[in-house]
């Protein structure tokens, strides 16, 4: 059989829990060659670095060292560095037969632009979600892939009628499942041996987790300081920790609402975490409250009550039949779901179809046939 050779591409932290697993699977192929490409649009060794450790993830075969920026000059760079990388050819000669790109960052879109111009065809893992709100900067990056992708892997069958709609053929779409929750599945042993509970003297189910940080929760202190006050208020009844996000950070100290985290009964902040330790926390917490995209399909898969601090979702699935609440930026509508989940009045919620834990191997024999 003739040897194919996949560029690979990551960029920001969510983009190697969906990753890893799709280049574990890929391993059962022996003429496939992956060559893996950071963007390095993460660049924080603790939000980027580390994961390549703690996901028995292979070091990136090519560093684009993109860097931070505004949206023009960092999707500008990541295309300008992709092309020249693709132009090149794999590392040992011949050419690349196909480009792979994960979820919604600026690194997917440009990525997949420079393949196709040079015609090379894209496969798209995570296609098909729609928040339908294009002031996100993440939805026009989703459009925009799907579009120019001939090969759609679709985590939920939403996703697929979303792409019917669109005018994609039915051929290019295959409803795989969640590679996220493959991750998850595949690491949740080890990250619950980790000794994360004990450092912050925490007990399975006796606590709650909170993530906060897009703008629309964030950039406002008529905002961000009523969530934070209900969040305090919900703390009285069940601890609360709070892994602050450097963007979340700097906006609570300029707004003043530094004491809401710094009362040694309340919230109890903590520096980010690697993927182990977060899912240590996240995997035996009582309730999650995030605006967070996997953090609402990693609570689904364990069945985790989630207050989600949006106004829309591009993962209904996680809201029609998993554990997710949209509320909003809403602070009545948070301290509403706070007091269901705490009264014991909250959904169960179910696992969707093919969230499995082998998603990956299903997009690998699409790939690798």
């Amino acid at each position: 059989m003739t040897n194919l050779n996949l560029a690979c591409i990551v960029g920001a932290r969510p983009n190697f829990m969906k990753m890893a697993p799709l280049l574990r699977a890929l391993q059962a192929y022996p003429h496939v060659r992956t060559v893996l490409i950071h963007t390095g649009q993460h660049y924080d060794a603790n939000l980027s670095d580390v994961f390549f450790e703690e996901l028995e993830m292979k070091q990136p075969d090519v560093s684009l060292e993109v860097g931070s920026g505004k949206h023009g000059v960092q999707t500008a760079r990541v295309l300008q560095r992709t092309e020249e990388v693709l132009e090149q050819g794999p590392p040992g000669g011949g050419h690349y037969d196909r480009l792979i790109v994960v979820g919604d960052v600026n690194s997917t879109m440009a990525a997949a632009l420079a393949a196709v111009k040079l015609q090379i065809p894209v496969a798209h893992v995570e296609a098909g979600l729609r928040s339908f709100d294009r002031t996100m900067p993440e939805e026009i990056n989703r459009i925009v892939t799907d579009s120019i992708c001939d090969q759609l892997f679709v985590s939920e069958p939403e996703g697929v009628v979303n792409l019917l709609r669109e005018g994609h053929p039915e051929e290019h779409l295959h409803l795989v499942g969640n590679v996220m929750i493959d991750t998850l599945l595949h690491l949740l042993p080890k990250a619950r041996d980790s000794q994360t509970l004990n450092q912050y003297r925490l007990e399975p189910g006796q606590y709650g987790v909170i993530t906060l940080h897009r703008p629309s929760n964030v950039d406002q202190p008529e905002t961000l300081g009523p969530l934070l006050n209900v969040l305090h208020e919900a703390s009285q009844q069940l601890p609360l920790v709070f892994p602050v996000h450097p963007r979340t950070r700097e906006r609570i100290e300029r707004f003043g609402l530094a004491d809401r985290l710094n009362d040694s009964n309340g919230i109890r902040p903590l520096p980010p975490l690697g993927y182990l330790d977060f899912l240590c926390l996240t995997s035996q917490a009582r309730l999650i409250v995030t605006d967070s995209g996997g953090l609402q399909e990693e609570s689904t898969a364990l069945g985790i009550p989630c207050l989600t601090c949006r106004r829309n979702t591009e993962r209904p699935i996680t809201v029609q039949e998993g554990t997710s609440t949209l509320v909003g930026n809403d602070h009545r509508a948070l301290r509403r779901g706070l007091q269901q989940v705490l009264r014991g009045e909250y959904k169960r919620g179910e696992v969707p179809g093919l969230w499995d834990g082998r998603a990956a191997q299903r997009i690998a024999a699409v790939l690798g046939g």
